[in-house]
C-alpha cells in the first residue's frame, strides 16, 4: 500500500474537477463515509468500541505507570535509522466510526456548549454518559482560545476543513494531505518500534494538522501555528511484525505550551527547553502544500 497523500484544487471550480471527486473519496474512505440522519445518532455501545480501546501493552514495559496513549511523543534527535520507541498507535474500526457529515447536515445541529443539554437529547444520552463527558470536553476544547501565534478551528464537515486549510495556504494555493497508514493489520496497539529506514523529511513553508475528537459525528481539531515545525514521513517495525508508514511532525518552539502538557512528562523536559515531536495516527490529517517536496 502506499502513502496516503492525495492532492486539492483550489481552483475557481474546485467541486466539479474529477481529481477533487476522487480525492475527496479517498478521505471519505480514510475518515468513514458519510451516514444518514439516523446513522449518526450512535448507541452507547457503539461510542464505547470507537472511544475506549483496551491497551495490549507489553507486561515488561518500563512504561506501564504511564498512560499508554501519551507514548506518542519523541525528540528529534530520536528521529534517526536504528531507534527503538515504544510507540501507541490506535487501531479503530473505521465501520464503527462517527460519521463524516456534509457541511448542510452539521450546520444545522448547534455545537456550543451553551446547548449541551438539547445536544444530549438529540443524540439520546444520558447527562451522566461518559459520551456527555466526552460531548462536553470535545465543545469546551473547541471553544478555548488558541495559544500565542496559534490558529485553530473545530471541522465538523469536510467542507468546513478544506475552508480552513485554504484560510492558512491562501486561495488560489493548492495543498495535499499527508497521514499515518499501516502497512498490516496487528491489532497490538502500544509496542517498540523501530526506524526501518531514514526517515523522509516532508519540506513545507507552512502545515495544518487536524486531529479527530470524540464526538458523534467527525469533528476534527485543525490548527496551524507560526512557529517552526517540521513533517516527516517515517516507517516503523514493530516488535510483532507490524509495519506502520507513520507520519510525524516537530514542533520546534514549545515556549507557549502549557507547562501540564503530556508531552513534557513523557520526555522529561519544560516548555522551550527542547522541539517535541510526535506520531500521527492514521485518523488524523496533515495538510501541506502542494508544491511540497514530498
Amino acid at each position: 500500500m502506499k502513502r496516503t497523500e492525495r492532492s486539492f484544487s483550489e481552483g475557481r471550480n474546485m467541486g466539479s474537477g474529477l481529481a477533487f471527486w476522487t480525492s475527496l473519496l479517498l478521505l471519505l474512505l480514510l475518515v468513514m463515509c458519510a451516514q444518514g440522519i439516523e446513522g449518526r445518532k450512535m448507541s452507547e455501545k457503539q461510542w464505547e468500541t470507537t472511544h475506549t480501546e483496551h491497551v495490549h501493552a507489553h507486561p515488561s514495559s518500563h512504561m506501564d505507570h504511564m498512560d499508554p496513549s501519551h507514548m506518542i511523543f519523541f525528540t528529534l534527535k530520536d528521529l534517526k535509522l536504528g531507534k527503538t520507541m515504544a510507540i501507541y498507535f490506535p487501531k479503530r474500526n473505521l465501520s464503527k466510526s462517527p460519521p463524516l457529515l456534509p457541511r448542510e447536515e452539521v450546520d444545522s445541529i448547534p455545537f456550543s456548549s451553551k446547548q449541551l443539554h438539547h445536544l444530549l437529547q438529540f443524540f439520546s444520552f444520558s447527562q451522566d454518559s461518559p459520551q456527555a463527558k466526552a460531548m462536553e470536553d470535545t465543545l469546551r476544547h473547541c471553544e478555548t482560545a488558541p495559544i500565542k501565534g496559534e490558529i485553530k478551528s473545530c471541522a465538523t464537515s469536510l467542507e468546513s476543513m478544506l475552508d480552513f486549510a485554504r484560510d492558512v495556504f491562501g486561495f488560489d494555493n493548492r495543498f495535499s494531505v499527508v497521514a499515518t497508514t499501516h502497512l498490516t493489520n496487528s491489532t497490538t496497539l502500544f509496542q517498540n518500534y523501530t526506524i526501518l529506514e531514514e526517515p523522509k523529511e516532508i519540506f513545507a513553508t507552512k502545515m495544518v494538522a487536524c486531529h479527530t475528537l470524540p464526538y458523534p459525528y467527525a469533528v476534527f481539531y485543525c490548527h496551524s501555528q507560526e512557529s517552526k515545525n517540521k513533517v516527516y514521513k517515517v516507517l516503523l517495525g514493530g516488535e510483532d511484525g507490524d509495519r506502520v508508514d507513520a507520519v510525524a511532525v516537530c514542533h520546534m518552539d514549545t515556549s507557549q505550551w502549557s507547562p501540564n502538557h503530556a508531552s513534557f512528562h513523557v520526555l522529561k523536559i519544560n516548555p522551550g527547553s527542547s522541539p517535541v515531536c510526535h506520531f500521527f495516527p492514521a485518523d488524523n490529517l496533515v495538510w501541506v502544500p502542494t508544491s511540497t517536496s514530498m
